[in-house]
């Protein structure tokens, strides 16, 4: 089969530094095109891959008859305008998280996605990653017992406060970065929805730098209790615990960040001080992601992650802010 063909909406340093590699090696897939009008960004993207056909705006790339499928990397406020732009022109859309700022918002992708039969999807790439996979099928297979809590954190600390994410107009916020990792894990590897919800928040200009939710969740697996905590003013910390009554799992080594902090591994804990580390030296989610993504468009296979699971990691996002209660130190 031919490969799909790439093009990017615009030359983020995340684009440059992890998609767009992920993209070129990625097996089935071929980095084709960038839409940026800065000579100077584009000679990044080129120095790894020279034959990348420059766009001078976004239009133009979505109007490229050789270009399949577009990856958007785009500021939050700006992803559900550009995802319908790229359906509405007939091309396959990946758009980084959160695809949306309201669950409500997905539902028009959703319509564009089926009225055009092609694939939309959001970039969540560690449900692609292994050490997730097995942590899901540790959990189905009973390795823990009966389940009772989950926690998550996730923290890094960002300085810079120009950044968008430290910006309220571009949808910035430690939830909408970083909090899409510590809800979406748990409710994939569960398979569960919150039923309660409540949080505390620290704000600065308008985002939450801190949020910590507590709750309860209730799936296949019953109902446990559920924690998560994130930050863009603590030191950089990655880890999520799954503890049942007769064990635990333990996914860190960088979760959400496979093989950048420290190797991606998962820890299954049981009686008798029985501890069972499986290690993924190798594997790179993003290149997961991007194949899993050409599978779906070429051979039919179900795509991972569709826009039904995200709708609710961003539906249990909404809650928390509307139940949240602004804290001050």
């Amino acid at each position: 089969m031919k490969p799909v063909r790439w093009g990017i909406l615009g030359a983020a340093n995340f684009a440059r530094e992890q998609m767009a590699p992920a993209i070129h090696a990625a097996k089935g897939a071929e980095l084709a095109a960038l839409a940026t009008s800065s000579p100077e960004k584009a000679a990044g993207f080129q120095a790894f891959c020279p034959s990348l056909t420059i766009h001078s705006t976004y239009e133009a790339l979505l109007a490229d008859p050789s270009i399949d499928a577009v990856y958007i990397p785009l500021p939050n406020h700006l992803h559900v305008e550009w995802s319908l732009k790229a359906l509405a022109a007939g091309k396959h859309v990946l758009t980084e998280k959160p695809i949306a700022l309201q669950a409500s918002e997905i539902d028009q992708i959703i319509a564009a996605r089926d009225a055009s039969g092609l694939l939309a999807a959001e970039a969540y790439m560690i449900v692609h990653h292994p050490q997730w996979q097995r942590a899901k099928a540790w959990l189905e297979a009973g390795e823990i017992g009966t389940l009772r809590h989950v926690d998550a954190a996730f923290t890094f600390h960002l300085t810079d406060l120009e950044n968008i994410r430290n910006r309220p107009d571009a949808g910035g916020g430690s939830l909408r970065d970083i909090g899409v990792y510590t809800f979406g894990s748990a409710r994939f590897v569960t398979a569960s929805e919150p039923v309660d919800l409540s949080a505390r928040l620290i704000l600065e200009n308008g985002v939450d730098t801190f949020a910590q939710v507590a709750g309860i969740m209730e799936g296949p697996h019953g109902r446990f209790t559920y924690g998560s905590m994130t930050s863009m003013r603590l030191y950089n910390r990655q880890v999520v615990t799954f503890q049942g009554d007769k064990g635990m799992i333990r996914v860190e080594g960088g979760p959400f960040n496979a093989n950048v902090n420290d190797m991606a591994e998962v820890e299954l804990h049981q009686n008798g001080n029985r501890v069972i580390t499986e290690r993924f030296p190798t594997a790179n989610h993003y290149v997961l992601q991007v194949e899993a993504f050409g599978r779906s468009i070429r051979e039919g296979v179900a795509y991972p992650c569709p826009l039904e699971f995200v709708k609710g990691t961003q539906a249990m996002m909404d809650t928390v802010y509307n139940v949240g209660v602004e804290i001050s130190l």
